[in-house]
C-alpha cells in the first residue's frame, strides 16, 4: 500500500496521465478514419479508449491538488489535452454522419475563444482557473463523445441519440462557461487596474 501512495504521490504523475491523453488523440483518429465503425468491435474499442482518456483528466488533476503537485506545465497542457481530444474526436465523426458540423464548429469556436483570452490574461499577469461551469461542461462534452463513439446499443438505450441529446446540452454549457470565463476575466482585470 505505501508503494501504490508513493507512486501516487510522484510529482510527474499529473503530467504523465495528461501526455497519456494527448498520445490517445492520434489512436482516436485514426480508429475513426481507417476503420469501419459499423463494426461493433472497433466501435466500442474507440469508445472504450476514450473514456480511458477522459477519465485520465479526473485522475490527474485529483493526483496533482491532493500531493500539492500542480505545475505551469500541467496547468498548460491538461486543458488543451481535453480540448484537443474532444475537437478531434468530434471533427472525425462529422464524415461519419455521426455529429452534425455547425455543433462542432461551435464548440470548436468557443474554445480557440476561451484559449485566446486565457493566454491575454497570462500575458497581463492574471491567473483565470478552471471553473465549475468548465467542469460541467467538458464532463457533458465527453459523455456526449463517448455515448456517439460507442455508436450502438448499449443497455436497450440508443447511445447515438443519448450523444446527440448530450451534444446538445454540451453545446449550452460549452458557451455558458466560455461566459463566464469572460466575466472573470473583466473582473479580474479591472481589480487589476
Amino acid at each position: 500500500m505505501k508503494g501504490l501512495k508513493s507512486l501516487l504521490g510522484w510529482p510527474l504523475l499529473p503530467n504523465i496521465l495528461t501526455m497519456g491523453r494527448l498520445l490517445a488523440i492520434p489512436v482516436v483518429i485514426l480508429s475513426l478514419g481507417l476503420a469501419d465503425q459499423e463494426k461493433r468491435l472497433v466501435a466500442s474499442l474507440t469508445a472504450l479508449i476514450y473514456l480511458i482518456a477522459a477519465l485520465s483528466d479526473l485522475l490527474d488533476g485529483y493526483l496533482a491538488r491532493k500531493y500539492n503537485n500542480e505545475s505551469n506545465l500541467g496547468r498548460f497542457l491538461d486543458p488543451m489535452a481535453d480540448k484537443l481530444l474532444v475537437s478531434s474526436a468530434m471533427i472525425m465523426m462529422v464524415p461519419l454522419g455521426y455529429v452534425p458540423a455547425w455543433i462542432v464548429f461551435l464548440i470548436v469556436a468557443r474554445e480557440m475563444m476561451v484559449t485566446s483570452l486565457r493566454a491575454i490574461a497570462v500575458e497581463k499577469g492574471l491567473v483565470i482557473s478552471a471553473s465549475a461551469q468548465g467542469k460541467q461542461k467538458t464532463l457533458a462534452q465527453n459523455i456526449a463523445m463517448f455515448c456517439l463513439l460507442w455508436h450502438h446499443e448499449l443497455l436497450f438505450a440508443n447511445t447515438h441519440r443519448v450523444g446527440i441529446a448530450i451534444l446538445y446540452v454540451a453545446l449550452a454549457a460549452t458557451y455558458w462557461s466560455g461566459i463566464m470565463y469572460f466575466y472573470y476575466f473583466l473582473r479580474e482585470a479591472k481589480a487589476a487596474a
